[in-house]
């Protein structure tokens, strides 16, 4: 098959799809392994205009395609500018380094001819990556063998060889070695361990190799060439039953789903929608584009660009900052930097500790030294990279245990106590000791940090921002500008997703372009690439977890001591806050008797981490429910009995002395229970996992208890809101709350129209800004509906008690009729809102959270032990979320917040370079899950019957709570390793962190293969480590 370079992958495809169906099935071999091939090749959109040629030419190590046409033995064909051409044989060798090929410079590739498949020939192609689809490839193969006839036995041997692999040096390369010890050889089972050490001499990594991952690698090679030997000695004679798991990736059947919810009551008024499954009032203008975000606002006049200007050491004294490479750039007007501050250099949201622009010294890689202002967005960044700058380098600490030995801290520890650990410990049947790891995540919003700053007369400053804490935005930018605060208005529309990455991070970017167009007067905007914004902005908290427990032989918890540390960067930002939600959380669904609970927060060179979807109750919770699984397996008894037996109940108190009121916990549990089944899919789960050597299924259930409010900071429960009603009737509302996607506008619609009275269409909410609503907290703590609701609430509530005498004297009347009368009557047609939530302090002293969330979720998973891949067979949720205001956004809310959570416990790896340099930047190496990730089958229900006194309408939050019964997916990926390590006759307790990728899940799975792969030879630094 010749095949012309300019050709789409998609048309290859097609034509090679054409060929399967006329050729003998021998010669479509080859055929049909680039077609599975190109079903993992990046996505369908790249695949229509992605060429070959450019895959070949490109010469990435990575290459899906080349390993598979070098291990065909294909042919390319080259035509140079002077008319010729000429024809030579596509070996590893046409790669000569890393991007570089054997090409001519006046050369053009022309085409590529793929030789079909032989007699006796069998061809195969392997792909490995971090996500099942969309992903660029960890280790990938193109694996041929040409047998003899049959010999006497049924033998047969090998005549000839290829076996080319991607990811295992800076060229796809050939294992040659081993390729020349196979000539001859019988194909059969005495070669296996033979041939994985040859690969293993062939194909040799060191710690300091590009991408990590050595030993997995490693593994991969190996487990390759074990499934090809397997799929060619299933084409040639019989293996094993067990041994076919081997052969095939899972492949994902059709995506199937329900959402089961409370209907409102028959009773309810058809126009009232609170309770009603809405859908939210903006979903057809963002899915169709027309929603304006911050960078598709229209070009003001004289506007320029923003560039960052960041530092490349991790800690370093700055000697010298020198712009003048960049200011003489044409369209390049600016260089500003911390003299060109008005005001205050320093900002942040639990204290001022943080600079806008470096003073002097920097503390991470990332941190922003100055501004370069340009005419464009692309000559700003060009401009930014051409500022020079010199260091004078000193050591950082990067990681939890580098701070730990340098006792370096932010603030002072957390600390609780409840009863006497040691006494307890003393009499409890077993005591035991672990740690668990649990690493960080990337917010990684759609849309990145922007904003655009517009100067005024009289100092005034407009600042439209991607931010999820506006009044924050505007104090900064006021303190930077050494203005009084009622000269800056800052206005948020919407902002594509923020999950806690926009509620305090985003105050230093816009608090730069605001004193950029105060210093130029001109209007400033920027947007931050997403490796950029990913490189500076910070991430969800890695945390260290460090425990001593105490059991009794029926997995009743006697003891806990805990010692959690994170990784909190280089500055305070939000880091106490997220560990004293950490420590509170340390119960988290659990009854401990006896506790002792330490939170320390690191002080590393690393962009400072913050706020994200959770707060540290995540994090915590994983160390937790990983010390639950442990005493199951210690004790011989199911996970949900000893989870169970352990749980909250109505009557008992929390460890610092919360009631628990209801048994919301426990129904959740239950329910979920029946609705899913473990029992029955542990029982189906050991069937498949009897006749499976090297696919293993396996099983976890799950709870979750929630704080809501903010606390300590009770103050920050308030929300204010505005109602303006016009003489046609329409109403215009805005509140405190900014929209991320998470449809809160269009709940607090819902609310004003049920006070109202009228239809949801005559209510409008265009955006949410300071001189509206003053002093707002920041949308976060899931808590937003709750404070902004009942402030919308209350402003409503006025106007419809001013309209209420107009609509008893004219009964018949219109809405407009009575607004109009009311105008005639010189009555008010605004009102504001405002609510401040109650305060309780606790006897310990504590305050009080305003209420918890609840629910469980049962995950059932298949893992390919060879490889690490996994898919979520199924997963049901049961969540409690009150009464609630609107089931489709808060079921939308619940898959979100779960599939995000999957990545933060599978997918999503953030590693650094041992200099503080992220190395997960970008989609191509950080990776959030796919639409394949998503459950098979995935249920939700709403736990019926759960009214909620402390919140609007008797609703519950539902933003936070959810993410952590993803874990399901982690304990049942742990439960399935297990299943794989008794196989091999490993057995007990065995530690695994999280995230739970594809690496550290083969890496568990231990068998022969993995005892064959040698320890990281150390030849210098590691490429790179976890933070």
């Amino acid at each position: 098959l010749t095949i012309g370079a300019a050709v789409t992958l998609t048309n290859c495809a097609h034509a090679m799809e054409n060929l399967v169906k006329e050729l003998p099935e021998y010669k479509a071999r080859v055929l049909l392994a680039f077609l599975d091939m190109l079903r993992w090749f990046a996505g369908q959109q790249i695949r229509n205009v992605a060429a070959i040629g450019g895959n070949i030419m490109t010469a990435s190590p990575i290459s899906d395609l080349n390993p598979l046409l070098v291990a065909a033995k294909s042919r390319l064909t080259f035509a140079s500018k002077d008319g010729g051409t000429r024809s030579i044989p596509f070996t590893a060798e046409f790669f000569t380094g890393y991007r570089r090929i054997a090409a001519k410079d006046e050369e053009v590739l022309l085409s590529v001819t793929i030789p079909f498949t032989q007699q006796n020939e069998y061809f195969y192609g392997y792909k490995q990556a971090r996500r099942r689809e969309d992903d660029i490839a960890i280790v990938n193969a193109g694996m041929r063998v040409l047998l003899t006839e049959e010999q006497s036995e049924g033998k047969r041997s090998v005549r000839e060889c290829s076996l080319v692999f991607g990811g295992m040096a800076a060229t796809t390369v050939a294992a040659k070695c081993t390729e020349q010890l196979l000539i001859g050889k019988v194909w059969s089972k005495e070669l296996l361990s033979e041939v994985a050490a040859s690969l293993l001499e062939a194909l040799p990594l060191d710690s300091s190799a590009p991408g990590g991952m050595i030993e997995y690698r490693r593994s991969l090679t190996i487990g390759f060439f074990f499934k090809f030997f397997l799929s060619v000695m299933s084409c040639i004679g019989t293996i094993s039953p067990e041994d076919t798991s081997a052969l095939h990736r899972t492949e994902r059947g059709p995506t199937k789903s329900s959402q089961l919810f409370q209907e409102v009551p028959a009773d309810q008024a058809v126009d009232d929608v609170v309770g009603r499954p809405m859908a939210h009032v903006r979903a057809e203008h963002q899915a169709t584009g027309e929603a304006v975000f911050i960078d598709d606002m229209p070009s003001v006049e004289g506007q320029l660009y923003m560039g960052l200007v960041t530092s490349t050491k991790a800690h370093a004294n700055l000697k010298e900052v020198d712009a003048s490479p960049a200011l003489a750039m044409d369209g390049v007007t600016h260089f500003i930097s911390v003299s060109d501050i008005p005001g205050s250099n320093m900002g942040g949201i639990a204290s001022d500790d943080e600079e806008i622009f470096a003073d002097g010294k920097v503390h991470c890689v990332g941190q922003v030294i100055g501004v370069v202002l340009a005419e464009t967005q692309t000559l700003a960044r060009q401009a930014a990279s051409a500022v020079r700058i010199e260091y004078e380098e000193l050591t950082p600490i990067i990681t939890i245990e580098q701070a730990i030995e340098a006792q370096d801290f932010l603030g002072e520890p957390t600390l609780y106590q409840k009863g006497d650990c040691d006494a307890a410990f003393a009499t409890s049947d077993f005591v035991k000791e672990g740690e668990m790891r649990i690493g960080g995540q990337e917010h990684f919003y759609m849309e990145t940090q922007a904003s655009l700053a517009v100067p005024g007369e009289e100092d005034e400053m407009t600042l439209y921002s991607s931010s999820q804490n506006p009044s924050l935005s505007q104090r900064m930018a006021a303190k930077a500008l050494g203005v009084p605060f009622n000269r800056v208005v800052c206005r948020v529309k919407r902002m594509g997703g923020g999950f806690g990455g926009k509620e305090s991070r985003n105050c230093f970017y816009s608090s730069a372009a605001v004193v950029a167009a105060r210093v130029t007067s001109r209007p400033v905007r920027f947007m931050l690439d997403r490796d950029e914004d990913m490189a500076v902005t910070g991430q969800r908290h890695p945390f260290l977890v460090r425990h001593k427990v105490g059991f009794d032989k029926d997995g009743k918890v006697t003891a806990l001591d805990v010692k959690m540390y994170s990784n909190g960067g280089w500055s305070n930002d939000l880091s106490l806050a997220v560990m004293s939600k950490a420590t509170t959380s340390v119960d988290h669904c659990y009854n401990w008797p006896n506790l002792s609970v330490t939170g320390i927060v690191c002080r590393t060179n690393l962009p400072s981490n913050t706020a994200f979807r959770g707060f540290g109750g995540p994090q915590i919770a994983m160390g937790v429910e990983s010390i639950m699984t442990d005493i199951a397996t210690w004790c011989g008894l199911p996970s949900e009995d000893v989870r169970e037996k352990n749980m909250y109940r109505t009557g008992l108190e929390t460890f610092y002395g919360q009631p628990v009121t209801n048994d919301n916990l426990l129904r959740c549990w239950k329910e979920v229970i029946d609705r899913s089944g473990p029992s029955k899919l542990r029982a189906d789960s050991t069937d498949f996992n009897k006749v499976n050597r090297w696919k293993k299924r396996g099983v976890a259930v799950m709870p979750t208890k929630f704080t809501l409010s903010f606390n300590p900071t009770q103050f920050l429960n308030q929300a204010g809101a505005l109602i303006l009603v016009y003489l046609d009737g329409s109403v215009l509302l805005t509140h405190g709350g900014t929209e991320m996607g998470q449809g809160l506008h269009t709940k607090m619609i819902q609310i004003c129209s049920r006070v109202l009275g009228i239809p949801t269409s005559q209510i409008f909410l265009s955006e949410t800004s300071t001189n509206t609503v003053p002093n707002t907290s920041a949308t976060a703590a899931s808590i937003s509906t709750d404070l902004n609701g009942q402030a919308v609430k209350i402003a409503a509530e006025q106007i419809r008690d001013r309209l209420e005498p107009f609509q008893s004297g004219n009964p018949t009347g219109s809405w407009k009729d009575w607004v109009t009368a009311a105008y005639l009557q010189k009555v008010s047609l605004s009102a504001t809102g405002f609510y401040g939530a109650p305060e309780h302090t606790l006897q310990s002293g504590k305050s009080a959270y305003h209420y918890y969330c609840y629910g469980a979720a049962c995950s059932q998973v298949e893992v390919d032990t060879l490889t690490g891949d996994t898919q979520v067979l199924k997963t049901d949720i049961v969540m409690d979320v009150g009464n609630s205001l609107n089931p489709a956004i808060d079921i939308g809310q619940i898959e979100g917040a779960f599939v995000q959570g999957m990545g933060f416990f599978t997918t999503e790896e953030s590693v650094v370079s041992p200099k503080g340099f992220l190395l997960s930047r970008g989609p191509g190496t950080y990776k959030i899950p796919g639409f394949a990730d998503i459950p098979v089958e995935f249920n939700v229900a709403l736990l019926r019957s759960a009214a909620n006194d402390k919140a609007v309408y008797s609703s519950k939050a539902v933003g936070e709570p959810p993410l952590f019964l993803a874990a399901s997916v982690f304990f049942a990926i742990k439960d399935a390793i297990s299943q794989a390590r008794a196989d091999a006759g490993v057995m007990g307790v065995f530690r695994l962190d999280s995230p739970a990728t594809v690496e550290r899940i083969r890496m568990a799975c231990i068998d022969q293969l993995t005892k064959q792969v040698p320890p990281v030879v150390d030849n210098g630094p590691q490429w790179a480590i976890r933070p």
